[in-house]
């Protein structure tokens, strides 16, 4: 039976302020990529997102980005790659307090935002969030675009390279994300949204957005949690994959 992993950003708020509804969202899932504290979250969101995931049996992954509060991890950036490094296991071990804490473990790590893209074609970079890895911990998968500097970067040093794809994002025909600032790169409409996911899940396509159909073949896949009404789509996609026989379950 083919099966997938369904992961969402969660844990993106700061203080009083809170973006994702991350406790419906975690009946769902199978895989959180928590925030750390570099683009969003902090000590006591990160606690609690812990714990709710342990509770739920949904596994717990480090989402690192570029330190950049202010613009939600989005900005570009240029950051020293023995800088990065260390700033990637900070965040990881940050996480893994609150996840034992809970009872669980982080068990795999995913960059966000402006770092998940840099990481896809910066060789550099790549190596950098990779040497980050290995310093927090050498056995943690690394989930990334299929084809990216990424995976092949977390290859090369021995770590489990996990594919992604986004059922809600336009993609390029070379299989890269389009743009946010450009017009249709996220897709709002909540059908092609569910069609994309069960396309992925089930033969590795997807339609690009000039119209052609390209190989996306994928073991994750994101639901992001900051969209309107992202609870529902989520539990749609989710009911549409198994019926369609899709097994839903964490890589990790």
């Amino acid at each position: 039976m083919t099966s997938i992993d369904l992961n969402a950003d969660l844990g993106e708020g700061f203080g009083r302020w809170q973006l994702t509804d991350d406790e419906r969202l975690l009946s769902v899932v199978t895989s959180a990529n928590v925030a750390c504290g570099f683009h969003a979250g902090d000590a006591a969101t990160m606690r609690r997102v812990c714990e709710l995931a342990a509770e739920r049996g949904v596994t717990i992954g480090a989402q690192v980005s570029y330190r950049d509060l202010a613009g939600f991890g989005r900005r570009a950036m240029d950051v020293p790659p023995s800088e990065l490094a260390a700033e990637v296991a900070y965040q990881i071990g940050a996480l893994e307090v609150f996840a034992r804490a809970a009872g669980a473990r982080v068990a795999y790590v995913k960059p966000h935002g402006a770092l998940y893209n840099r990481v896809a074609h910066d060789e550099q970079q790549a190596g950098a969030v990779v040497d980050g890895v290995l310093l927090a911990d050498a056995t943690l998968p690394v989930l990334g675009l299929p084809g990216s500097r990424l995976l092949d970067a977390a290859r090369k040093a021995g770590l489990p390279a996990v594919t992604e794809a986004f059922a809600d994002r336009a993609y390029t025909e070379q299989g890269t994300l389009v743009p946010r600032g450009l017009d249709g790169a996220v897709v709002t409409d909540p059908v092609a949204v569910v069609e994309r996911s069960v396309s992925l899940a089930r033969s590795g396509t997807v339609a690009s957005a000039a119209g052609s159909v390209i190989e996306v073949r994928a073991r994750s896949l994101c639901l992001h949690g900051d969209t309107p009404g992202a609870v529902e789509l989520a539990r749609r996609v989710r009911r549409r994959l198994e019926a369609s026989g899709v097994r839903v379950e964490a890589f990790a």
